[in-house]
Protein backbone atom coordinates (compact mmCIF):
# COMPACT_ATOMS: atom_id res chain seq x y z
CA UNK A 1 0.00 0.00 0.00
CA UNK A 2 3.25 2.40 0.60
CA UNK A 3 4.48 1.67 -2.29
CA UNK A 4 1.33 3.08 -4.16
CA UNK A 5 1.04 6.50 -2.35
CA UNK A 6 2.73 7.96 -4.87
CA UNK A 7 0.36 7.03 -8.21
CA UNK A 8 -2.38 8.11 -5.77
CA UNK A 9 -1.31 11.15 -5.31
CA UNK A 10 -0.88 11.65 -9.67
CA UNK A 11 3.22 10.94 -9.50
CA UNK A 12 3.07 8.73 -12.91
CA UNK A 13 0.45 10.72 -14.63
CA UNK A 14 2.69 12.34 -18.04
CA UNK A 15 1.02 15.34 -19.39
CA UNK A 16 3.69 15.31 -22.35
CA UNK A 17 2.28 16.76 -25.28
CA UNK A 18 -0.92 18.20 -23.82
CA UNK A 19 -1.75 21.65 -25.85
CA UNK A 20 -3.76 23.42 -23.68
CA UNK A 21 -3.28 27.00 -25.80
CA UNK A 22 -5.51 25.26 -28.11
CA UNK A 23 -8.84 26.89 -26.40
CA UNK A 24 -8.58 30.02 -24.34
CA UNK A 25 -11.01 28.49 -21.54
CA UNK A 26 -8.59 25.32 -21.20
CA UNK A 27 -5.82 27.55 -21.63
CA UNK A 28 -6.54 29.81 -18.23
CA UNK A 29 -7.98 26.44 -16.50
CA UNK A 30 -4.88 24.63 -16.41
CA UNK A 31 -2.98 28.36 -15.47
CA UNK A 32 -5.29 28.32 -12.60
CA UNK A 33 -4.66 24.32 -11.27
CA UNK A 34 -1.29 23.64 -12.47
CA UNK A 35 -0.79 21.05 -10.14
CA UNK A 36 -4.12 18.98 -11.46
CA UNK A 37 -2.63 14.92 -11.53
CA UNK A 38 -4.60 12.38 -13.07
CA UNK A 39 -4.28 10.02 -9.84
CA UNK A 40 -4.63 6.07 -10.52
CA UNK A 41 -5.80 3.38 -7.46
CA UNK A 42 -4.10 0.22 -9.60
CA UNK A 43 -7.32 -1.98 -8.71
CA UNK A 44 -9.45 -1.99 -11.30
CA UNK A 45 -12.09 -4.37 -9.91
CA UNK A 46 -12.44 -2.13 -7.03
CA UNK A 47 -13.28 0.68 -9.32
CA UNK A 48 -15.45 -1.04 -11.68
CA UNK A 49 -17.93 -2.01 -9.11
CA UNK A 50 -18.90 1.67 -8.01
CA UNK A 51 -18.89 2.41 -11.63
CA UNK A 52 -21.54 -0.22 -12.51
CA UNK A 53 -23.43 0.95 -9.40
CA UNK A 54 -23.41 4.65 -10.96
CA UNK A 55 -24.97 3.59 -14.01
CA UNK A 56 -27.83 5.14 -15.14
CA UNK A 57 -28.84 6.20 -11.16
CA UNK A 58 -28.26 9.68 -9.78
CA UNK A 59 -24.88 9.59 -7.72
CA UNK A 60 -26.71 9.73 -4.11
CA UNK A 61 -28.03 6.62 -4.86
CA UNK A 62 -25.05 5.08 -6.28
CA UNK A 63 -23.50 6.00 -2.89
CA UNK A 64 -26.14 4.90 -0.40
CA UNK A 65 -26.52 1.91 -2.46
CA UNK A 66 -22.31 1.40 -2.48
CA UNK A 67 -22.52 2.01 1.26
CA UNK A 68 -25.57 -0.60 2.25
CA UNK A 69 -23.86 -3.19 0.41
CA UNK A 70 -20.34 -2.96 1.76
CA UNK A 71 -21.64 -2.29 4.80
CA UNK A 72 -23.40 -5.95 4.94
CA UNK A 73 -20.77 -7.71 3.18
CA UNK A 74 -17.11 -6.00 3.71
CA UNK A 75 -14.90 -7.14 5.85
CA UNK A 76 -13.68 -5.02 8.81
CA UNK A 77 -10.99 -2.91 8.13
CA UNK A 78 -7.49 -3.42 9.32
CA UNK A 79 -7.06 -1.35 12.68
CA UNK A 80 -6.52 0.60 14.02
CA UNK A 81 -9.75 2.48 12.17
CA UNK A 82 -12.95 3.36 13.41
CA UNK A 83 -15.46 0.76 14.99
CA UNK A 84 -18.23 -0.33 11.84
CA UNK A 85 -15.72 0.75 9.04
CA UNK A 86 -15.22 -2.03 6.49
CA UNK A 87 -13.08 -2.28 3.54
CA UNK A 88 -15.10 -3.37 0.14
CA UNK A 89 -15.34 -7.50 -0.05
CA UNK A 90 -13.33 -9.55 -2.69
CA UNK A 91 -15.34 -10.71 -5.89
CA UNK A 92 -16.68 -13.97 -4.71
CA UNK A 93 -18.70 -12.32 -1.68
CA UNK A 94 -19.93 -9.96 -4.61
CA UNK A 95 -20.83 -12.71 -6.83
CA UNK A 96 -22.72 -14.56 -3.82
CA UNK A 97 -24.69 -11.52 -2.81
CA UNK A 98 -28.51 -12.93 -3.40
CA UNK A 99 -30.87 -10.89 -5.34
CA UNK A 100 -33.34 -10.10 -2.22
CA UNK A 101 -30.22 -7.63 -0.94
CA UNK A 102 -29.31 -5.82 -4.23
CA UNK A 103 -33.28 -5.11 -4.41
CA UNK A 104 -32.54 -3.77 -0.77
CA UNK A 105 -29.57 -1.87 -1.83
CA UNK A 106 -31.77 -0.26 -4.37
CA UNK A 107 -29.70 -2.14 -7.20
CA UNK A 108 -31.75 -3.55 -10.13
CA UNK A 109 -31.72 -7.12 -11.78
CA UNK A 110 -29.36 -5.73 -14.67
CA UNK A 111 -26.42 -3.93 -12.71
CA UNK A 112 -26.48 -6.87 -9.59
CA UNK A 113 -25.98 -9.24 -13.24
CA UNK A 114 -23.03 -7.29 -14.62
CA UNK A 115 -21.72 -7.17 -11.25
CA UNK A 116 -21.92 -10.68 -11.33
CA UNK A 117 -20.62 -11.23 -14.19
CA UNK A 118 -17.76 -9.33 -13.71
CA UNK A 119 -16.76 -10.92 -10.40
CA UNK A 120 -16.51 -14.34 -12.21
CA UNK A 121 -13.18 -12.82 -14.56
CA UNK A 122 -11.99 -10.51 -12.05
CA UNK A 123 -8.57 -11.77 -12.10
CA UNK A 124 -8.51 -11.30 -15.36
CA UNK A 125 -9.14 -7.76 -15.40
CA UNK A 126 -6.52 -6.48 -12.79
CA UNK A 127 -3.78 -8.37 -14.73
CA UNK A 128 -1.30 -6.20 -15.32
CA UNK A 129 -1.45 -5.28 -19.03
CA UNK A 130 -1.86 -2.93 -21.64
CA UNK A 131 -3.98 0.12 -21.23
CA UNK A 132 -5.85 -0.42 -24.29
CA UNK A 133 -6.07 -4.69 -23.43
CA UNK A 134 -7.43 -3.75 -20.36
CA UNK A 135 -10.43 -1.48 -21.95
CA UNK A 136 -10.92 -4.65 -24.60
CA UNK A 137 -11.30 -7.18 -22.01
CA UNK A 138 -13.84 -4.76 -19.63
CA UNK A 139 -15.74 -4.56 -22.87
CA UNK A 140 -16.41 -8.44 -23.02
CA UNK A 141 -18.42 -8.39 -20.03
CA UNK A 142 -22.05 -7.88 -20.79
CA UNK A 143 -23.75 -5.05 -18.94
CA UNK A 144 -20.41 -3.21 -19.65
CA UNK A 145 -20.11 -0.18 -22.05
CA UNK A 146 -17.85 2.80 -23.17
CA UNK A 147 -19.31 5.27 -20.26
CA UNK A 148 -18.19 2.55 -17.59
CA UNK A 149 -15.31 1.68 -19.22
CA UNK A 150 -13.72 4.93 -19.09
CA UNK A 151 -15.32 5.67 -15.55
CA UNK A 152 -13.35 2.75 -14.10
CA UNK A 153 -9.82 3.25 -16.20
CA UNK A 154 -9.74 6.97 -15.24
CA UNK A 155 -10.03 5.53 -11.57
CA UNK A 156 -8.03 2.71 -11.78
CA UNK A 157 -5.09 3.63 -13.94
CA UNK A 158 -4.97 7.27 -14.57
CA UNK A 159 -6.24 6.64 -18.02
CA UNK A 160 -5.35 10.20 -19.41
CA UNK A 161 -7.74 9.95 -22.36
CA UNK A 162 -10.56 8.46 -21.00
CA UNK A 163 -14.43 9.95 -22.26
CA UNK A 164 -16.96 8.80 -20.81
CA UNK A 165 -19.93 8.56 -23.53
CA UNK A 166 -23.55 7.96 -22.26
CA UNK A 167 -23.28 10.70 -19.53
CA UNK A 168 -26.55 12.02 -18.82
CA UNK A 169 -24.55 15.64 -18.53
CA UNK A 170 -21.17 15.69 -19.87
CA UNK A 171 -21.44 16.52 -23.00
CA UNK A 172 -23.78 19.51 -22.63
CA UNK A 173 -20.99 20.48 -19.88
CA UNK A 174 -18.24 20.02 -22.70
CA UNK A 175 -20.43 21.75 -25.32
CA UNK A 176 -21.15 24.62 -22.78
CA UNK A 177 -17.77 25.07 -21.85
CA UNK A 178 -15.64 25.94 -25.30
CA UNK A 179 -18.81 26.57 -27.55
CA UNK A 180 -21.25 28.14 -25.35
CA UNK A 181 -24.06 25.95 -26.77
CA UNK A 182 -25.11 22.38 -25.04
CA UNK A 183 -24.38 19.37 -28.09
CA UNK A 184 -24.20 16.06 -27.76
CA UNK A 185 -21.67 13.03 -27.79
CA UNK A 186 -20.52 13.08 -31.38
CA UNK A 187 -20.58 17.09 -30.43
CA UNK A 188 -18.23 16.39 -27.65
CA UNK A 189 -15.82 13.99 -28.93
CA UNK A 190 -15.12 16.30 -32.06
CA UNK A 191 -14.65 19.03 -30.07
CA UNK A 192 -12.00 16.75 -27.91
CA UNK A 193 -10.63 15.48 -30.49
CA UNK A 194 -7.75 17.93 -30.82
CA UNK A 195 -6.55 17.07 -27.22
CA UNK A 196 -6.73 13.56 -27.90
CA UNK A 197 -4.68 11.63 -25.89
CA UNK A 198 -5.30 13.81 -23.50
CA UNK A 199 -9.26 14.15 -23.46
CA UNK A 200 -9.70 13.03 -19.61
CA UNK A 201 -7.19 15.98 -18.98
CA UNK A 202 -9.48 18.71 -20.60
CA UNK A 203 -12.75 17.10 -19.04
CA UNK A 204 -11.47 17.23 -15.53
CA UNK A 205 -10.31 20.77 -16.38
CA UNK A 206 -13.60 21.63 -17.34
CA UNK A 207 -15.27 20.02 -14.75
CA UNK A 208 -13.33 21.48 -11.57
CA UNK A 209 -13.32 24.93 -12.78
CA UNK A 210 -16.74 25.35 -15.40
CA UNK A 211 -19.59 22.82 -13.55
CA UNK A 212 -20.61 25.27 -11.15
CA UNK A 213 -21.43 27.62 -13.43
CA UNK A 214 -23.13 25.45 -16.27
CA UNK A 215 -26.63 25.84 -16.75
CA UNK A 216 -28.77 23.28 -15.19
CA UNK A 217 -31.53 21.72 -17.20
CA UNK A 218 -31.90 18.21 -19.46
CA UNK A 219 -32.57 15.10 -18.48
CA UNK A 220 -31.90 13.94 -15.18
CA UNK A 221 -30.87 10.09 -13.68
CA UNK A 222 -33.78 8.47 -12.56
CA UNK A 223 -34.09 7.84 -8.27
CA UNK A 224 -33.10 4.42 -7.14
CA UNK A 225 -36.02 2.53 -5.46
CA UNK A 226 -34.99 0.47 -2.70
CA UNK A 227 -37.04 -1.83 -1.26
CA UNK A 228 -37.89 -0.99 2.92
Amino acid sequence: MLAGVPDLLGARDDDSGFEPALHPLVRDAHHRLPGLRLTRTGNVWEQLVPAVLEQRVVGLDAKASWRRLVGRHGLPAPGPAPEGMRVPPPPSVWAAIPVWEWREAGVEGQRADTIRRAALVAHRLDQDVPLVETRRRLLTVRGIGPWTVAETTSRALGDADAVSVGDYHLAHLVGWALTGDRTDDAGMLELLEPWRPHRQRVIRLIEITQAAHAPRYGPRSPRARPLR
